[in-house]
Parts: C-alpha cells; structure tokens; sequence
C-alpha cells in the first residue's frame, strides 16, 4: 500500500518533465507510505515515477518501487496489493520468467511483458498503477474494478501528470484549478464527487475498471476493462456456496507479511468475517471498536456485543473510546486529510486512527456486504417509491399519498419537493436518485452559483448515466444493487476509506468487495435468487451471538448531530448530512462556488 505519482511529457512541444513537481508531489502524500520514497526519472527525462511505500507485501528494500525489468524495458509505481500474485508467479515461472523479489510488484511487470494490458482481468485484488514500456514509448494507467484504490490525472495536450491523490497533484502545481462544474454540482447532489470529475477542471479520476494509454504522441480516452452489468453474467447453476465463497475471499484478504487486524461493530458483517477468520486463521484476530459516551446505554451502542463477539471468537479486543473534545481537536485535521469533499469518512477516520496507534497496518473492514448481499433499506425502498411514483403520474389524485410515502421512506430530508417526485421517482434510475441523493437538482442550483449549477447538472445528465449502470440487467435488485455498487459504494464509501485510512498510514482491505467473490454471487443476484445478509450470518460453523443476527441494521455512526452542527442546523428536522455538506464544501473550498444568498 502506497502512493504513487509521476509524469510523462508527451507532447511535441514538451522537452521534459519536471523532477521538483514530481518530488512535491510525492511527498505531499507521505501519510500514505511513510517507510520510504522512491524517484525514477528515466535517461531522457521525458518520464519520471514517485513512490512513497507502506510495506505489506516484502518488507524487505527488494521491494522498493519504482521498480524495473533488469533490462529496464519496462518500470512500475503501484499501489495496492494482489491476492493472488503467488499464483500468477507460478504461471510465469512455468513459462520461464525468473523472479529476484518475494513481491506483488514484480509479478506485474512479469505479467504485463507477457499480456499487456489483458493482465489486467487476472488480477484479483486493489490497484492503481502506471507502467512505462520503454520499447514503444506507451504509458498504462490502470484502476481495480471496483475503484478500491485512487488515480487521479492532469493532462494539458503536452504533459500528463497522475497521483494517488487530487491534493497530491495541487501541492505539485502546474494544473488547470479552475472549477469544474460537475464536480462542485455533483457534490452536492450526491453528498460526494461522482468520478470521473474533482473540483477541478484540470484534474480527472480515472474511472474504476479502466486504463488509460499515453503512446504516440496523444492521451487516449479510458478503455472499461470491467463494468458491474459483467459482474451479473452467467449461469446461476446449482448451488451456491456463500460460506466457501467467502471464506476463499477472507483467506486472500489475509495474504500479508504483517498482522492483518479487523474493524469491528455490532453489525452482522464485521462479526461475520470475525467468526469465519477465527476458523481459518490459527492466531488470535487483533479487533478494534470505536466506541461513544453518548451511546451508552442505547441501541446505537455497538460495544457490549462488539466485546461478546470479540469473546467469542478469541479476538485480540481493542476498544477506542471518543470522546467529543477528542473530535473537536481533531476535526481540522480530518477535514485537512479529506482528499475530496464527502459527507461521511468520518467514522472510518477515527477507527482508523484507533487501529493505527495500536501499531497495526492493515485492517479488515466489512464495506461493500450491503451492496452485494441486499442489506440496505433501498433494496425495498426504490422499487416501492419508482412504483408508487408510476402510479402517481397515471392517477395525479394519488399525490399526496406518494409525498407521504416518499417522506416515510426518507428520500431527500423531511420536505421533498413534489414537483421533482413525480418527475424523478417514475423509474428505478430516478427513484435512486430521490433515495440517495443529498439535494434535489433544483436545490443545487438554490445553493450554488446559478449558471455553475446548470452547467454541473447538464454535464453530469445523471439520470442517463445511471440507466447506462442498469441497462440489460435482468431484474429491479440486480439494478439497485449495480447502482449502490457503482455510486454509493465507489463514490463514497471506498473513496472515503481510502483517504482516512491513508492519514494514518493504514491499508484497509474489503473482503466483501471482490472481484471473484462478485463473480461467483452475480448471477445469482441476476438470476432473482440473491443471497442475504440472513444467509451470511449463517455461514460460520460457530454460530454468531442472537443479539447479532437478530439485530437491526444501524449502520456505523458517529454522534455527527451533537457533535457538528448547533444551533438552528441541529434543529433542521433530520437533515445534519445536508448542512454537514455546506460545512465541508466551504472548508475545502473557500464556498466561491455558493450562490451569493447561500454565502452570505
């Protein structure tokens, strides 16, 4: 785990790239790798790769990136690891590579002098990676595909410069930071920055599931080598085995040469992964809980069952308890640590922390269940509101009935607004939207500079772009599931776990979120007999606590109400992520983007 940086002067006019950009920034992201820094810069000074390294993987300095061929053909920086890189080595000695280092790294270069950019679908893992092929003069680009690791990339016609973080490539210099429209809308619509786009104009994501070529003189547009609509393909014959299945993600999962630790809750997913992990791993599990004063004694207090399980299963057992003066030192740090505006992180940011001061590096987390396994309310919630909504629009009399529902089901606040139901909540793509967006598009352009807003919300077409996520999907849960999976998921969640992990130089890893895991659960889910989180509960031979499997889903929380927002915001009737948006977006920007009325 690490970060990595670099860039390529491709252009006519471009005579080399610039070491002290690179040198800056690298080491603006030395949370991410604080045991080591690398710089390749190549004869010709048209390319150059930073590296700053967490050692996971072969801790030894064999390891150190950037890393080439002996021959210098071909040179990496990555970050990320791959599970099943002892197979993959296997293979390539059989055809008679010969390997110096222990490491994932290696293999990669090995891997892509063989297949090229094809290597990319044997890869069973999280990366973000750029290799250089001196021969043809060809930079790679590539994401996992579910966008568990970073890539960020500037290109202006004459250089491409990419990192690991936005901030990263600001703190370099050199790029376009003027704003771009659809990420500052898309913030606010989602309560997160829908990828490809940032803040900034000059700076792109590169799409989860995709690689980028730089060769011949021109940047080429990314090419999708993994979208969630194949993740649902195949036959569902048979039986599945969801404990085998996730048992076989959790053994890879704990590939490392340090100890891999685990994030645990009261929550039916982390519990699980502990019970399984006690089966297969022979040594005590080291546990972290985060737990809050103002949830004693309450149902959102996750540290009684959290310590039964712990218990239970032999868990090395660390309870971290945060306390509001603690979150309050602590709060410019995070928001300094947030890469891109998001509306939670929080929580993982703190566990993270807690994990990181008890000296461990990785940490199992069980993000990515919900969307495979059908856990969140929306599974039931959408389809329900598209339908009412379908109905509203041939019986207009029925209206205010849908508002009720819509209010119920907890779309968009407490008051949404009736025009936007009927206009939205008619398709599952729409209904998703009202579900999980934090304003409506109307709103965004009350909250923004008018012609900013217009100009985000017509770029970013959304609901096309979530019915190019649901096309050919067979039924409505595979539908809501590729939407959480490809939005909720990759837009928030991972992002938000990379960067608070990152602050405190801890891998986290998401056993759920895998790739042959999604593989083998796919078809099933397309096939209209998915599995639940009923089913996962079930999977350990030593049976989960009652008070676990039976317990509602509260999702991992902070007290962000008391904690954050006082005053006339606490009191805005269910709506704290909505004023915890503007919160952020004016730390992390200035607010030059809000609407004067908003601003003032």
């Amino acid at each position: 785990m690490c970060a990595i940086n670099g860039a390529l002067a491709y252009g006519v006019s471009a005579t080399r790239v610039d070491e002290a950009v690179i040198v800056r920034t690298r080491d603006h992201m030395a949370s991410r790798g604080p045991q080591g820094a690398g710089l390749w810069i190549d004869e010709r000074r048209r390319i150059g790769f930073g590296h700053r390294r967490l050692a996971i993987i072969d801790l030894s300095s064999e390891g150190n990136q950037p890393m080439s061929l002996p021959d210098g053909s071909l040179t990496i920086c990555f970050n990320g690891e791959i599970y099943n890189f002892r197979d993959l080595r296997h293979q390539l000695e059989a055809k008679g590579r010969v390997f110096r280092t222990e490491s994932d790294t290696e293999v990669l270069l090995h891997l892509y002098a063989e297949y090229g950019s094809e290597m990319l679908g044997m890869l069973r893992g999280m990366f973000a990676l750029a290799i250089w092929e001196a021969r043809t003069e060809t930079l790679m680009l590539a994401r996992d595909p579910f966008g568990i690791k970073p890539l960020y990339y500037a290109d202006d016609g004459q250089i491409l410069q990419f990192a690991s973080q936005v901030k990263g490539l600001l703190a370099g210099g050199k790029v376009d930071t003027s704003p771009e429209p659809a990420g500052h809308a898309g913030f606010f619509l989602w309560g997160s920055v829908p990828e490809p786009y940032t803040l900034h104009r000059g700076i792109r994501q590169l799409p989860a599931g995709s690689y980028l070529l730089v060769k011949e003189g021109k940047c080429n547009t990314p090419v999708v080598y993994s979208s969630p609509r194949s993740w649902f393909e195949g036959s569902a014959e048979g039986t599945l085995d969801l404990r085998e299945a996730l048992l076989d993600s959790l053994d890879h999962h704990f590939i490392a040469d340090v100890p891999v630790s685990l994030f645990l809750s009261a929550g039916r997913d982390s519990t699980t992964l502990l019970a399984l992990a006690s089966e297969i791993r022979p040594e005590p599990i080291r546990a972290v809980t985060l737990s809050f004063e103002e949830y004693a004694g309450r149902h959102d207090d996750e540290t009684p069952l959290a310590a039964e399980v712990a218990r239970q299963y032999g868990a090395e057992h660390h309870i971290s308890l945060l306390t509001r003066s603690r979150f309050d030192a602590e709060l410019e740090r995070v928001l300094n640590a947030m890469d891109q505006p998001s509306i939670d992180g929080l929580n993982t940011y703190f566990v993270s922390q807690a994990a990181a001061e008890g000296d461990h590096r990785v940490a199992l987390s069980g993000l990515g269940a919900d969307e495979l396994l059908g856990g969140y309310p929306s599974f039931h919630q959408v389809p329900k509101l598209a339908r009412s909504m379908a109905m509203t629009r041939l019986a207009p009399g029925l209206f205010g009935g849908a508002n009720r529902l819509a209010a119920r089901l907890g779309v968009l606040g407490s008051s949404p607004k009736s025009a936007a139901l009927v206009e939205l909540g008619g398709s599952i793509e729409g209904a998703y939207l009202l579900r999980r967006g934090l304003f409506l598009p109307s709103e965004v352009e009350e909250i923004l500079d008018r012609d900013l807003a217009r100009a985000g919300l017509e770029e970013l077409a959304t609901i096309e772009r979530l019915r190019q996520i649901t096309e050919g999907l067979p039924t409505v849960h595979a539908k809501v599931s590729a939407l959480e999976l490809s939005m909720y998921m990759r837009n928030q969640l991972l992002r938000d776990s990379d960067w608070a992990g990152m602050a405190h130089s801890l891998e986290i890893r998401v056993p759920f979120t895998d790739i042959e895991l999604m593989h083998r659960v796919g078809p099933w889910i397309a096939s209209g007999q998915p599995p639940t989180k009923v089913d996962m509960a079930n999977t350990p031979k030593n049976a989960l606590p009652e008070g676990i499997r039976n317990r509602a889903k509260t999702g991992f929380t902070i007290p962000i109400r008391d904690w954050i927002l006082s005053g006339a915001d606490a009191k805005a009737g269910g709506e704290p992520y909505r004023a915890l948006a503007r919160l952020v977006y004016r730390r992390l920007t200035g607010g030059e983007g809000l609407a004067r009325e908003a601003a003032a």
